[in-house]
């Protein structure tokens, strides 16, 4: 069954990475069909809604993307000024360590830094040594990641003269080149605690990586107005206005290729669009093994992308206040849980286990366009990074064969949440009127994810170096796009959503340097 439109690009997936692609090629008038498995666009940008309470499913803050931040100039031309980001204020994430020990992590990078030396009296020459490396390492993660819309020979001149750089930085684990530089075990804990924001164990992650996230946020961190929601409300319009669709319930099955060049992609219902320029937003690994032929798949650049595993998984449990949640412990800024100073040890891998540690959020707090309403309605989060196997005894239909012992499965790791929840906010727990838990499957199920791995592939030194990932594919017409080709989040998205559509579009860098 053939398509009867005809396309410039078509890309696939309409998370942050396949919105930003799709936004810039229409803002130099290419006509982008955007196409999404799940019947909500937005990818982990949407919002849901139950009764008076809405929670965003992945964004929680993201830092340079106020008015005057590289970020956020590149979003007010994306979505021409639709999308505002506002400070969420000058503390954004509150670390919690045994013994009711707390650390405010805040801006300006100055003011946090005294802060840890404030703690950590005896070692304040380790702590401007650590944000010395942190900028070079975010320096150096840079140069990686710009390298990869680069064509040859241009990409292997730039990778030699940064290469002694890229090796120091990028290719150790976060763990590795933290210990370089402190000595003091719970001064090292407290610089890696926030290590969630983008799912890398320090022992496993690229500190460039690490460097990159943690950077990002020294200026401070940011949230939507009007919620995630309000990026897809911005970005999708200016697709459609360029002659552009956009279309949910509409999943790829197969990308086409013709005498080795993708040439359209196939859906699950059979239609056949057609397009000069493909491009992948669902994930780097999702692409290779989902989508291509056997015999792309055995190519070098693919296999690499194959071998590598996904990120990790995560428990949420969504949570309906009514009550000045304000006035009981709720706060603009997030909330970091530790059990333990080995801040590596998180992963919930048993659910008959205590929980190890959590993130906690307050969205209703943060959107300034959020009306509480008479019965002062507001929202929270509670997220646990876990381990696929918790739920591997429900994979391959196990959820939907066995339903009652699912349920019951589902109503014991919500009791312990909201158990674990209640010795973290005692108060908060009374004003809890509503709660809905999310799983690993449910992300599986919502993003196609291999093992709801919510940050696409692993977080290593060897995902960091891999030349397999990046815009350009070897095969032409072909293009990734998203945090697998930058960084893991939606910041990581949003970049590599852009550089996606400067090697397609070149023009697309003078927009990128007059942002930065």
């Amino acid at each position: 069954m053939k398509s009867e439109h005809s396309y410039d690009v078509i890309v696939i997936g309409s998370g942050m990475g396949g919105m930003t692609t799709g936004a810039a090629l229409s803002r130099f008038d290419r006509k982008v069909l955007l196409l999404e498995q799940s019947q909500n666009l937005g990818g982990l940008t949407h919002s849901f809604s139950r009764g008076s309470f809405s929670w965003d499913v992945g964004l929680h803050y993201c830092g340079m993307f106020r008015p005057d931040q590289v970020g956020g100039r590149l979003l007010d031309w994306l979505s021409d000024g639709a999308v505002e980001f506002r400070s969420i204020g000058t503390v954004y994430d509150t670390v919690h360590f045994p013994g009711g020990v707390e650390v405010a992590i805040g801006r300006p990078v100055e003011a946090l830094k005294q802060e840890l030396k404030d703690r950590f009296p005896d070692h304040g020459a380790e702590v401007d040594a650590y944000f010395e490396a942190l900028e070079s390492a975010d320096e150096a993660m840079m140069a990686a990641s710009a390298e990869r819309s680069m064509p040859e020979p241009f990409r292997s001149v730039h990778r030699l003269w940064n290469s002694r750089k890229i090796e120091r930085f990028c290719g150790r684990t976060t763990s590795e080149v933290v210990a370089d530089y402190v000595s003091d075990p719970k001064l090292a804990a407290t610089l890696m605690a926030q290590w969630g924001t983008y799912g890398g164990l320090p022992k496993e992650a690229s500190f460039g990586l690490h460097a990159r996230v943690i950077s990002h946020y020294l200026d401070g961190a940011g949230y939507p107005v009007g919620g995630a929601s309000s990026i897809a409300n911005g970005l999708l319009p200016v697709i459609e206005g360029a002659g552009g669709r956009a279309l949910a319930g509409t999943p790829v099955s197969a990308i086409l290729i013709e005498d080795g060049q993708a040439v359209g992609v196939r859906t699950s219902e059979g239609q056949e669009f057609r397009a000069p320029v493909i491009v992948s937003a669902i994930g780097a690994g999702e692409t290779v093994k989902r989508l291509l032929p056997a015999e792309i798949q055995s190519q070098e650049w693919a296999a690499e992308i194959d071998g590598m595993r996904p990120s990790l998984c995560h428990f949420e449990i969504y949570l309906g206040f009514e009550g000045d949640i304000a006035k009981h412990g709720a706060t603009r800024s997030n909330h970091w849980f530790h059990e333990s100073w080995d801040v590596g040890d998180i992963l919930w891998s048993d659910v008959s286990e205590p929980i190890r540690g959590g993130f906690a959020s307050f969205p209703s707090l943060k959107d300034e366009d959020h009306e509480p309403g008479a019965s002062n309605s507001h929202t929270g989060q509670l997220m646990v990074l876990a381990d696929w196997a918790t739920v591997a005894d429900f994979v391959e239909g196990g959820a939907r064969q066995r339903p009652e012992e699912w349920a019951a499965f589902k109503e014991g790791v919500a009791a312990r949440m909201l158990d674990y929840y209640a010795s973290k906010f005692p108060a908060l727990a009374e004003l809890i009127v509503f709660h809905e838990l999310g799983t690993p499957l449910a992300t599986a199920r919502f993003t196609a994810h291999e093992k709801g791995g919510m940050y696409g592939l692993e977080t290593t030194p060897r995902r960091v170096l891999s030349e397999a990932l990046g815009p350009r594919t070897p095969v032409p017409g072909l293009f990734l796009s998203g945090q697998d080709s930058m960084t893991p989040g939606i910041a990581g998205a949003l970049f590599g959503g852009v550089l996606c559509a400067a090697a397609i579009e070149p023009r697309v860098f003078t927009k990128m340097k007059g942002g930065v």
